[in-house]
């Protein structure tokens, strides 16, 4: 079903990839773009679990807005295996104003759509998203 704000519908793929990724860990990564012409959001890419931080940002075009998830793994202080699952909103300053508008007034239908991520941000460019700000949200 369409987005009533704004027209987009959501791809069962992107739904199928998330939970993939959630409950298999699949996936590293998955990077969904928004179709115009077709008006719904799309599986534009998805990386190997054996990706890094790096390959995922560096998935990211640098002047289109795009929305990601990307499963962090991390150690605690008392040495336990922990992993959270990103839900980033990118947006970059230089991309098109149709286009961010397009993908603000998505994101909350979207986000519905994807049940189980546990950290959003919004990045306008790659230090709001980097490896020191990811780590940051996971306390």
């Amino acid at each position: 079903m369409a987005n009533a704000a704004s027209g987009i519908a959501v791809n069962d793929d992107c739904k199928l990839k998330f939970l993939e990724l959630k409950a298999k860990r699949t996936y590293r990564f998955i990077v969904f773009k928004i179709e115009e012409k077709q008006k719904q959001v799309v599986v534009e890419k998805v990386g190997e679990p054996t990706q890094s931080y790096e390959d995922f940002a560096a998935s990211l075009p640098a002047d289109e807005c795009r929305y990601a998830i990307y499963d962090f793994d991390f150690v605690t202080k008392e040495n336990c295996q922990k992993s959270r699952i990103f839900f980033i909103a990118w947006s970059p300053d230089n991309s098109r104003v149709r286009s961010k508008m397009i993908y603000a007034s998505s994101k909350d239908r979207f986000k519905r759509e994807l049940d189980g991520f546990q950290v959003e941000l919004q990045a306008t460019d790659p230090t709001e998203m980097g490896l020191d700000v990811i780590r940051s949200r996971v306390g």
